[in-house]
């Protein structure tokens, strides 16, 4: 039976049909020569609701059509059918009213849909009233789409010439993923915190203050917040960042189960050795102790290339209780005890044990230290792949795509390529490490690649700024790739560091490897092979940098290395790098013995890849001319020493107590030393934040050794435990004692038979003697050459007759000791 106004075009597809203008007529009794359809325009009309209770079969035009132009005979619905816009599509409602449903019911069956009461696989939609419910949850974790009702209503408005599941369309009407939540932060900055409040808005939710009883939510920023501010009801759910950023690359809010937030757990070093009670400051115990210390602190930063040797169960090994901290020391005291080393007899070398010989070289030393970077730097290029490239290229992504694969290839670029090289590298380094020996040769595995270096490198840091836009541009336009990096970035494998951050590494690699290979150089005798070798390395090397493009040289940083140069007297030549850049200056105090003297005024210059130590001259001599006529002022500084970052184990951020105020200390560990030095500073720069700093110089010598997680180089502890303090550095006894410190050793220098010139010494040695000894002759020449400085300290000379009875007592201690002291 048909309504005028489709009869023409019906007429056109060759079908036979009936005009009539009353239903009843046909639609109260049964016809048995044919089946009789109704076709009718309007679903809400009188007539469709004669028709449907006298169970006729009822159909819109757009089936007709459609199965016409498909030659395709007529379905067969039990139900009412309208038009095909939700053919094969099954749908299951969560979340709401009996009656709201039923309404949604009919529509999703006039358009050929399915409804399915429990949620299953079979489900191509569910359509929800709100983000709670199991039904959401199985939806989330298999990817079904997400739906308000909306999509329903409207589908039925556009019913006659589209398909509802044309994701084009159902994209406007996804459930927001902080639908029916009220969120709050905590512990996050400010910029951060109105970034996600307004991502909040953006996905369907609210936010209000921490504490504020409508709060669902209670987003925890877990690195900074050890404690909650209150006790959270049963209510809100106290959640990770993690399941914020999560829910928005899903589009979809993530289980709140997996992302709870936990008390983080105290510190391991909260206090280090604080029971110790050190009250002799020179004795024995005392070093003995604050090298445990500086061991145990240190512990799991050493630059250890093996993992640690399993022994059988049962087995007690005396040198693995006291070797916290794998230094020689301790090998030195198992040869001295071989009772304990006598499981170690027969024992096969394994591929963790270190190699055999009891003296560490500093050659061996940086040529761990170069394994020990690689592997780290390997580990952070399969982080990269791992957790960034990898799953941005999967194909079955939760709400599809997060980028583009022209994108991909722009951010990402050679890194598989220098991944693969490296890990060669990593493995050739690690045979030699381990079978090592002093005719090693480490140049032949850099030459052995540097065909495959020159290939990988320059197409990725020639094109780095595109790669960083490219990361820069996506974040801001997609906020499903935002949630992304947010995810990965907060996870530990990163070390809290950005996208742009880890790919920054491979620009900052090959001048970190020709830097260890000149130090494994200068600790190669000249008579070894690999002296040459390495040289031909450390060329090959620039040789990849120059393909490298010089715009990527930062001008203003080497301008400022020119005046650290001319500020430091004896500041060492190779500070000038076109690699190296200055980051940071800070002013401090000496609160050591190391690596100057207690009291002194020290400057940290931090740089890239090194620190320089320079300390305050005590006397300015003259200024210096260039040679254009130009006069530079005199150099305000004295130069240390100048200290590759890698030598830095660990940062010791000292706790604040009445006596130690704003410091920190670095525990050293130079290739050659045979145990931790402890450097520790007070902190005078009032422009400058002692955490920031600390993160700072963090942060770079993170970079340097190729570890990601920068923040783990910092200990808190308390200063006591490591013999440190601030107190009394303003005294006039103090000053005094450093003064006389200072005094002591330039008399002591003037004495001593290594550093001074021999008319120094004679002048030294006719000042006190006799008129008969200061007739020149033969004897007096001699006893000028065979006198011990014992026999000089018990002479009396006219410039110490005014000296303190205390610098007298120090002078003659000093002048017996020369020979140690120089």
């Amino acid at each position: 039976m048909l309504k005028p106004l489709i009869k023409e075009e019906l007429l056109d597809i060759n079908i036979s049909c009936i005009k009539t203008d009353d239903v009843k007529e046909f639609g109260d009794g049964e016809n048995t020569e044919f089946e009789t359809v109704f076709v009718l325009e309007d679903f809400d009309s009188s007539d469709y609701s004669y028709l449907y209770k006298h169970d006729n079969r009822i159909v819109g035009p757009p089936v007709v059509l459609h199965c016409a132009l498909r030659e395709e005979p007529l379905p067969f619905f039990s139900r009412p059918l309208y038009s095909t816009t939700m053919l094969h599509l099954s749908l299951c409602f969560t979340g709401f009213r009996n009656k709201e449903e039923v309404k949604l019911v009919n529509l999703v069956h006039h358009m050929g849909g399915a409804i399915r009461k429990d949620f299953s696989a079979k489900v191509t939609h569910l359509i929800a009233y709100s983000t709670h419910g199991e039904k959401y949850k199985l939806a989330v974790c298999m990817g079904t789409p997400i739906l308000t009702p909306t999509w329903i209503h409207k589908a039925w408005e556009h019913r006659d010439d589209f398909h509802a599941g044309d994701e084009a369309f159902r994209t406007e009407f996804k459930v927001p993923p902080f639908q029916d939540c009220v969120l709050s932060f905590l512990g996050f900055s400010d910029d951060d915190k109105v970034n996600m409040e307004e991502r909040t808005l953006k996905h369907g939710g609210r936010y209000l203050e921490v504490g504020d009883e409508k709060c669902t939510h209670m987003v925890v920023e877990e690195n900074s917040v050890k404690e909650l501010p209150f006790v959270p009801s049963k209510r809100l759910y106290v959640v990770k960042q993690e399941w914020f950023w999560g829910s928005i690359q899903m589009d979809a809010r993530a289980g709140e189960s997996m992302y709870c937030y936990e008390k983080m757990d105290s510190p391991v070093m909260k206090k280090a050795v604080s029971l110790l009670s050190l009250n002799t400051p020179n004795s024995n115990r005392k070093r003995r102790r604050l090298r445990d210390t500086l061991a145990q602190l240190t512990k799991g930063t050493e630059i250890s290339p093996f993992p640690p040797r399993k022994r059988p169960s049962g087995e007690v090994s005396m040198g693995s209780l006291l070797d916290i901290s794998n230094t020689p020391e301790t090998c030195k005291d198992l040869a001295d005890n071989p009772s304990q080393c006598i499981h170690h007899k027969h024992s096969r070398p394994s591929k963790s044990s270190t190699p055999t010989n009891l003296k560490q070289s500093a050659r061996w030393q940086v040529s761990k230290e170069l394994y020990q970077t690689e592997s780290n730097y390997v580990d952070i290029l399969h982080t990269v792949l791992k957790l960034f490239k990898l799953p941005l290229e999967k194909e079955d992504q939760v709400g599809g795509p997060i980028l583009a694969q022209e994108e991909i290839k722009t951010i990402f670029g050679s890194i598989p390529e220098i991944y693969d090289v490296h890990t060669r590298i990593k493995a050739d380094l690690e045979e030699l490490v381990m079978d090592w020996s002093e005719d090693k040769s480490v140049g032949d595995i850099i030459l052995k690649y540097s065909k495959d270096l020159v290939k990988a490198y320059p197409p990725f840091v020639n094109f780095f700024e595109m790669s960083k836009d490219t990361i820069v541009r996506c974040e801001k336009q997609k906020p499903r790739f935002h949630a992304f990096l947010k995810i990965n970035q907060s996870k530990p494998e990163c070390g809290r560091q950005t996208l742009v951050e880890l790919l920054i590494r491979p620009v900052q690699r090959l001048p970190s490897v020709a830097l260890l290979l000149n130090d494994i150089k200068k600790h190669t005798a000249d008579d070894r092979p690999d002296k040459i070798t390495l040289e031909k390395a450390i060329e090959s090397l620039k040789e990849v940098m120059t393909h490298i493009n010089e715009d990527k040289r930062k001008t203003e940083g080497q301008k400022q290395i020119f005046d650290v140069v001319y500020e430091v007297d004896g500041c060492p030549a190779n500070l000038l790098s076109s690699h190296r850049s200055l980051v940071h200056r800070v002013e401090t105090i000496a609160l050591g013995d190391q690596p100057c003297d207690r009291g002194e005024n020290v400057t940290l210059f931090l740089f890239n890849d090194c620190l320089e130590i320079a300390r305050k001259r005590h006397k300015v001599i003259s200024s210096f001319r260039s040679p254009v006529g130009q006069t530079r002022p005199a150099a305000q500084l004295k130069h240390i020493t100048l200290m590759p970052l890698s030598q830095i184990r660990r940062v010791l951020d000292l706790q604040d107590t009445d006596d130690c105020q704003n410091s920190f200390a670095l525990v050293v560990r130079p290739p050659t030393e045979q145990e931790n030095l402890l450097f520790s500073f007070q902190l005078t720069t009032e422009d400058t934040e002692k955490s920031a700093w600390l993160k700072m110089l963090c942060r770079h010598v993170a970079n340097t050794i190729c570890k990601a997680d920068a923040e783990d180089l910092i200990q808190c502890t308390e200063p006591d435990s490591v013999q440190v303090s601030t107190k009394d550095m303003d005294s006039t006894l103090s000053k005094a004692s450093r003064v006389i410190k200072k005094t002591s050793k330039k008399v002591t220098r003037a004495f001593s038979f290594t550093k001074t010139p021999k008319r120094v010494l004679q002048r030294a040695f006719l000042a006190n003697s006799t008129p008969e000894d200061k007739s020149p002759g033969p004897s007096s020449v001699n006893m000028c050459h065979v006198g011990s400085s014992s026999t000089l300290s018990a002479m009396h000379s006219p410039s110490m007759v005014n000296l303190p009875s205390m610098f007298e007592r120090k002078y003659h201690t000093f002048s017996r000791s020369t020979t140690h002291l120089f």
